[in-house]
């Protein structure tokens, strides 16, 4: 008979006192302690539970592919923050985050097993619920700037006017226009989105406008514009800063007229399309250098958002990582757990010159490197990794506190040193913040800002 893991009662005894669930194995993969912990996430008694194999008591989602004990009975070290999820006694998917490690005798000869794991229902109900609380359409956000446009996105949605967004690349301008067009009346009519930037005037012409038979050597037969298949949507006419004097000329009539005539056509044709117009330059600049015509900006500048950079809205950066794990993890059918304390302040502090489109790329490589548990500074692209890590040389991540104390002064700096709104701004109390801001060593603006209107 194989030895099996001791369950004495002295052991049983500390193994209760732990909040987390935890068993051990024999060698045979029968389970020869389970805690009091481990009885309540799943349901089962540890009478039923001992001496039947882990496998058909946890039927976890990782039992038949990536055992996480079974990688480390077999390589030797431990497996910390992996996640999964089992069925309780009731058919229940229950979310858990796992450890491991391998138990020995007193000669260091391995007798089994042991896995601790944590019932992770309430983190990702909180989570859900924050995701809810600060997410508009697919739009993530929680600091003041972006609260303020999820404000005035229904009001702007209700209406039929044209619209300017205006923002840094990898802002997420088109997210913004389709938020629009979903929550507004045209809802069930189409959505046509165009890069002005990606094509020369010609095919630009022919595919806003369409073209008859005939108008050019290869067009064999009528083909109809962006703007017919958006008739009674929404054209969303992303890059509109780069698009050439004579195609501004073609796209005032439209907007003037709101009728089309396509390439090689002698005839108008009436649309019915909300144009949503978006760009990463600033337009009021190319009109001082006369490369955008001062009536096609007025034409479509009636509604104005202007979107911030991610290096303006920092405190969102840690609601967005939890929204791109839980995405990465859906579509690649992964249990990444989240980042670690080090990755988040790394990616608290980098600038982000290609804003949201950067993290995300940014997380989805780290995917690539991490298999399960934490995301870790070495799974990050190596311009983000500290010294030493293959010879990048680099900044030091940034610890929590630092983290906080740039938070903290950047409420402040924002709002003229108003400790109130501040406050607001961080969702903490005002009493908070002052102790935070003694703690710290923040030292205050000169004002008061009390002259800040509440908003």
């Amino acid at each position: 008979m194989k030895p099996r893991t001791p369950t004495g009662q002295r052991e049983v005894t500390i193994l209760d006192s732990i909040n987390e669930g935890v068993f051990t194995v024999d060698l045979d993969w029968r389970i020869a302690a389970f805690n009091k912990a481990a009885q309540q996430i799943t349901g089962i008694s540890a009478n039923q539970a001992i001496g039947s194999r882990c496998c058909d008591v946890f039927r976890a989602s990782i039992c038949e592919t990536s055992c996480a004990l079974r990688r480390t009975m077999a390589s030797g070290k431990p497996i910390v923050n992996a996640t999964a999820h089992i069925v309780d006694q009731h058919g229940q998917r229950v979310p858990i985050r796992i450890s491991t490690a391998l138990l020995r005798d007193g000669r260091g000869r391995i007798i089994g097993g042991v896995e601790t794991f944590q019932d992770l229902t309430q983190v990702e109900q909180l989570q859900k619920e924050l995701q809810a609380r600060y997410t508009f359409e697919d739009i993530v956000g929680r600091s003041p700037a972006m609260t303020r446009l999820f404000d005035i996105l229904p009001q702007v949605a209700a209406s039929s006017s044209t619209v300017l967004i205006e923002g840094p690349s990898g802002t997420g301008k088109e997210l913004f226009a389709r938020a629009i067009h979903n929550l507004s009346p045209r809802r069930k009519k189409p959505f046509v989105a165009i890069n002005c930037a990606a094509l020369p005037d010609t095919l630009l012409e022919s595919e806003l406008f369409g073209h008859k038979a005939g108008a050019f050597t290869d067009a064999k037969r009528d083909k109809p514009g962006r703007f017919a298949l958006a008739e009674g949507g929404t054209i969303f006419l992303d890059e509109i800063g780069d698009v050439s004097p004579a195609m501004q000329v073609r796209l005032l009539r439209v907007l003037q007229e709101r009728v089309i005539e396509p390439l090689g056509g002698v005839r108008s044709t009436p649309v019915d399309v909300r144009v949503i117009a978006a760009t990463n330059r600033s337009l009021a600049r190319l009109i001082r250098s006369g490369q955008f015509r001062e009536d096609l900006y007025y034409r479509i500048r009636v509604v104005y958002l202007s979107l911030p950079g991610l290096a303006q809205r920092r405190e969102d950066i840690p609601l967005l990582v939890d929204h791109l794990v839980a995405k990465f993890n859906r579509l690649q059918s992964k249990d990444i757990a989240g980042v670690s304390d080090q990755v988040l302040a790394r990616l608290m502090e980098h600038d982000y010159p290609g804003n949201v489109r950067e993290l995300e790329n940014i997380i989805e490589q780290a995917f690539v490197m991490c298999q399960s548990g934490l995301i870790e500074l070495a799974h990050l692209p190596p311009e983000l990794r500290p010294p030493g890590s293959h010879g990048i040389q680099d900044s030091r991540p940034m610890s929590l506190e630092a983290v906080e104390k740039l938070f903290i002064q950047e409420a402040l700096q924002r709002r003229g040193g108003n400790r109130k709104l501040a406050a607001r701004d961080l969702d903490i109390d005002v009493s908070t913040l002052y102790r935070k801001i003694r703690t710290l060593g923040i030292q205050p603006p000169g004002t008061d800002g009390r002259g800040q209107r509440n908003r």
